[in-house]
């Protein structure tokens, strides 16, 4: 009877301690998350030029400026109505840098583009006269 009974209390003990190891491993990944989205945040900077689009856990997609950068959370301000919104690191998933191209970029594909179109233009024009 005592055997029985130490034998069922040996077994409950190593199931919890086998459901454990799952929940330590997941607070681990939610610190590692928070702390990716810090740096993020950090990265992109504070000020207008700061545009970011964040994706929160609960599927909402919040698009505007940081603002304002702090230890727990951070403040992004939306581009079209201008309410700041309040979001701690630790409800986001996701931070995307919206910066677009930038001007030098823009210049040097128009410039690629237009000498791509012309060395075309001239190959069909010597191909044309030389026959």
């Amino acid at each position: 009877m005592f055997r029985t009974f130490l034998s069922l209390i040996l077994i409950g003990l190593l199931m919890l301690g086998v459901n454990a190891a799952p929940v330590a491993a997941q607070n681990n990944t939610d610190a590692q998350t928070v702390e990716k989205v810090r740096l993020k945040v950090a990265k992109v900077g504070l000020g207008d030029k700061a545009r970011v689009t964040v994706r929160m856990k609960d599927g909402r997609k919040i698009k505007g400026f940081v603002t304002q950068a702090g230890a727990s959370d951070f403040t992004v301000r939306d581009r079209k109505t201008t309410d700041p919104t309040l979001i701690p690191y630790s409800d986001v998933s996701k931070v995307e840098d919206n910066r677009g191209h930038s001007t030098l970029r823009n210049v040097l594909i128009g410039v690629g583009v237009g000498v791509g179109a012309f060395l075309v233009l001239l190959a069909v024009a010597f191909a044309r006269y030389a026959d």
